[in-house]
């Protein structure tokens, strides 16, 4: 079975996001979302919320499991028999950071493959940082995310 994991916070889950997960699902016979823990970035939302919404943003997709994850990517790519990391690039910023990624990831595990992919253009500006600032400050982010996920960054910033 052909396996790939995105890894991320997800802190939340964005429309970019989907995008990525969305076309892997055509690519790959098995898509794991991999939720990271990530308590050094103080996530806004908890790991159990951002993996609930995640599997409800991906519930269309048959070949998509939603799982979180802490300590090391290379060890839950072992534990889940997977040697590719699907990572997104937004930007040439981006690709400096994940170049810098995919060779740790080679370091630690030689047999580990990492796959960048692109959002379509109208996703390639949205990022969790963003949605987390103008959701924070009570603006509209019901073009950025799904609706479900709408919800809960308003429950959370009581806006």
């Amino acid at each position: 079975m052909n396996t790939v994991v995105y890894p991320g916070t997800f802190d939340p889950i964005t429309n970019g996001h989907t995008d990525l997960i969305e076309r892997a699902a055509r690519m790959f016979d098995r898509v794991i979302v991999a939720i990271a823990a990530s308590p050094g970035k103080r996530p806004a939302l908890g790991l159990d919320a951002r993996i609930a919404l995640a599997r409800e943003v991906v519930s269309h997709l048959d070949n998509v499991e939603v799982m979180g994850f802490s300590g090391l990517l290379t060890e839950f790519l072992e534990a889940q028999q997977a040697r590719i990391i699907l990572r997104g690039l937004r930007a040439v910023s981006d690709f400096e950071y994940e170049l810098q990624l995919a060779n740790m990831n080679r370091a630690q595990a030689p047999d580990v493959e990492s796959l960048f992919l692109t959002p379509e253009v109208q996703n390639s500006y949205i990022s969790s940082t963003i949605v987390r600032e103008i959701a924070h400050l009570g603006g509209d982010v019901s073009k950025l995310v799904h609706p479900r996920v709408v919800e809960a960054l308003k429950a959370h910033y009581n806006t």
